[in-house]
């Protein structure tokens, strides 16, 4: 089973977007099944979470480091209707940052999580918004 997380800025934009944490998971569920929007390069995907009450074509954009089976880390979120894409430096940037969680030992990843610079997305059905 991969395990979800989301990095600290993540998790701002998520609670203050109302995005709950089973939509994160459903996205990570669909790269898991195939389902990818977009192969940005360097182990990044880009995937598409529904409004709260919408779809997902107008819906938020999200830059998740993403190794199959293992692990993924929600990077950065943007809503569709606020820019249309990431600029390449920002792209470059993600990835460097992306590569470094996905490369952490387990415990490494159970520290962060505990520093609180990585926040582990609900594995359960009965989770709450984000």
């Amino acid at each position: 089973m991969v395990r979800v997380f989301k990095s600290k800025w993540l998790g701002r934009f998520a609670r203050q977007e109302k995005i709950a944490d089973a939509s994160l998971r459903q996205a990570v569920e669909r790269a898991a099944q195939g389902s990818i929007d977009a192969d940005l390069g360097g182990g990044l995907i880009k995937q598409r979470v529904a409004r709260p009450g919408a779809g997902r074509s107008g819906g938020y954009r999200m830059i998740v480091a993403y190794r199959e089976g293992s692990r993924a880390v929600f990077l950065y979120g943007f809503a569709k209707n606020e820019r249309e894409n990431i600029e390449p430096k920002e792209l470059e940037d993600l990835r460097a940052v992306g590569k470094r969680w996905l490369d952490l030992s387990d415990d490494a990843v159970t520290m962060e999580v505990e520093q609180g610079r990585l926040q582990e997305v609900a594995a359960n059905d009965n989770d709450t918004e984000a």
